[in-house]
């Protein structure tokens, strides 16, 4: 294996592993009924827990975009759920469905059925035994409705 690839590993690594404190910070904002923004969350959070300085910068930036763009990211998503509610969903679906969404339609460095995949980790991981299939199916259709020129979101 060379440095550069190493290097890439590690950064995928933290990136998944960021994802998984931008969970973290979005369900406590959402158990806190929202009070203060994404980012007053993530301070609470780091005053009484260690994120890894190589992680920080991207739940920063994750949550930066979903605390800006939480109406055009739900909008989006509003339209991918079939039959479904967004504040009918879980709080860890809906804030999966929230970092896909965002990593999908604001990170450029992100592809997204790369968002898409690291989503249905996370659902297997912290979500429901239907959740993965569930993420799997919004965030496609998501992304088809996108690549189709139906949802546009701009920065």
């Amino acid at each position: 294996m060379t440095e550069a690839d190493r290097l890439d590993r590690v950064r995928r690594l933290d990136r998944s592993r960021a994802r998984a404190w931008v969970l973290q910070v979005h369900y406590r904002w959402e158990s806190e009924r929202k009070t203060g923004t994404l980012l007053a969350a993530l301070a609470d959070t780091v005053a009484t827990r260690t994120i890894s300085p190589r992680r920080l910068p991207y739940v920063e930036r994750v949550l930066t975009l979903m605390n800006e763009h939480l109406s055009d990211i739900d909008e989006a998503l509003g339209w991918a759920l079939e039959n479904w509610r967004l504040d009918r969903l879980t709080t860890i679906d809906r804030a999966v469905l929230r970092i896909g969404a965002v990593e999908m339609l604001f990170v450029e460095t992100v592809p997204p059925k790369v968002a898409i995949q690291e989503a249905i980790l996370l659902a297997e991981m912290y979500g429901g035994e239907e959740s993965p299939r569930f993420v799997n199916g919004v965030l496609d259709a998501l992304f088809k409705g996108g690549s189709m020129g139906l949802i546009k979101v701009t920065d």
